[in-house]
């Protein structure tokens, strides 16, 4: 018992280095595809590095999600890929340890990753999403150029949406210009012209939008009629100072909200059945995302053991490539749940279940000695794969 014990902290130790570097490299790696939007926030809307730095914080919870599940998969399959290439399996199969003996420590390190990547679905996601919207609409109210986003309706503005399919944030000239206004209680105007400009008051907060040879479609909800007007120029003027005087509440979407606001909604009897839906499969994954971490750590364990026809560095790449395929089959369950005619709870843990199920089946087949061999076009594939990363980086 007392060598039993010792080889748990062994392995418990050997499991750590490798999950903190994986979880690091892969954290940087996902952040890097957010710096062209963080550049495009310096440079052209004037944002503090405060305020970057804030995006960066709220963004690192929507990574860890995934990060924390892959880097428990990665550390499990190269731990024990260096323990069975250096046969120190072999020498604890020849002292009559069996694997399933080597299974407890693998299974705790597994289990403190689910209650970690738990922590950060049910707290730390819905926070970080919600606390980049409050951010973004800060940003905006602050400066118009940040609700300027080309190609998208950029509603962070109160009761002022703006679509522009192109800005040119040196001279300010807008293309294709799309405004509904509703700020005229029981009024909705939409503002429509191929060209626009951007101008502001100096030493005020005021910015007024020109438009060039445009239309304006004006509906008046309590007389229920419809005008339009013909114009060759029209200004449009946001006073900031205005609007952020006024508190106005921010609506939640589903992966905003809380647990309990989520728990709570459901319970208030949602009559639309792809609402309801969509409200499972949010709850669902809160807790099937961590539960990847045991499901893939079980998987990665056996094939960890027998993958001495592949090199310590590959182990990366295969960690990859399962939780890639994971991944592949959370994204099915997920489009085939939000439709109402699956169930969310099959939809969110059927992939848990699969990718359990093979790592069990690896698991039984190592310890009868009877490996599954895996196939040589996947060794090759994941060779191919690091060569082209290696030659990339």
């Amino acid at each position: 018992m007392k060598h039993f014990n010792i080889i748990n902290r062994y392995i418990l130790k050997e499991l750590l280095s490798p999950f903190a570097i994986s979880l690091f490299f892969l954290t940087f790696v996902f952040l890097m595809t957010r710096i062209p939007e963080i550049t495009n926030m310096v440079v052209n809307y004037n944002a503090d590095i405060s305020a970057v730095a804030l995006m960066i914080v709220y963004t690192i919870p929507r990574f860890l999600e995934f990060t924390i599940p892959m880097s428990v998969m990665i550390s499990v399959l190269l731990t024990f890929m260096r323990m069975s290439q250096e046969n120190e399996i072999v020498a604890l199969k020849g002292a009559g340890i069996s694997l399933y003996k080597l299974l407890p420590p693998v299974v705790v390190f597994c289990l403190s990753g689910v209650l970690l990547c738990m922590w950060v679905t049910i707290f730390g996601v819905s926070w970080g999403k919600l606390s980049i919207k409050k951010k973004s609409v800060e940003l905006a109210r602050s400066s118009i150029d940040a609700a300027l986003q080309e190609r998208q309706f950029n509603s962070e503005l109160e009761n002022v949406m703006i679509y522009v399919s192109s800005v040119d944030m040196k001279t300010k000239v807008l293309q294709d210009v799309f405004i509904e206004d509703k700020r005229t209680k029981g009024v909705v105007s939409i503002s429509i012209a191929p060209k626009g400009k951007l101008i502001r008051i100096e030493n005020e907060n005021i910015y007024t939008i020109r438009l060039y040879n445009g239309s304006i479609n004006q509906v008046d909800m309590d007389d229920k009629s419809v005008s339009s007007i013909q114009f060759g120029d029209y200004d449009i003027n946001i006073d900031l100072d205005k609007m952020n005087k006024t508190d106005n509440k921010i609506l939640k979407e589903l992966d905003e909200r809380s647990l309990g606001e989520l728990i709570q909604l459901i319970r208030s009897g949602v009559k639309d059945k792809l609402y309801l839906a969509a409200m499972l499969m949010e709850l669902h994954e809160k807790f099937s995302i961590p539960f990847a971490c045991l499901s893939l750590g079980l998987l990665a364990f056996p094939l960890g053991v027998q993958s001495n026809s592949l090199r310590r560095s590959s182990g990366l790449s295969l960690g990859i490539f399962f939780f890639l395929f994971y991944y592949f089959l959370l994204a099915a369950g997920w489009s085939a749940g939000e439709t109402g005619d699956f169930p969310p709870v099959l939809g969110m843990w059927l992939p848990n279940i699969i990718m359990g199920g093979i790592g069990i089946f690896f698991l039984v087949r190592n310890a009868k000695e009877t490996p599954v061999p895996i196939p040589v076009f996947f060794i090759k594939t994941v060779s191919i794969i690091k060569k082209r990363f290696t030659n990339k980086v």
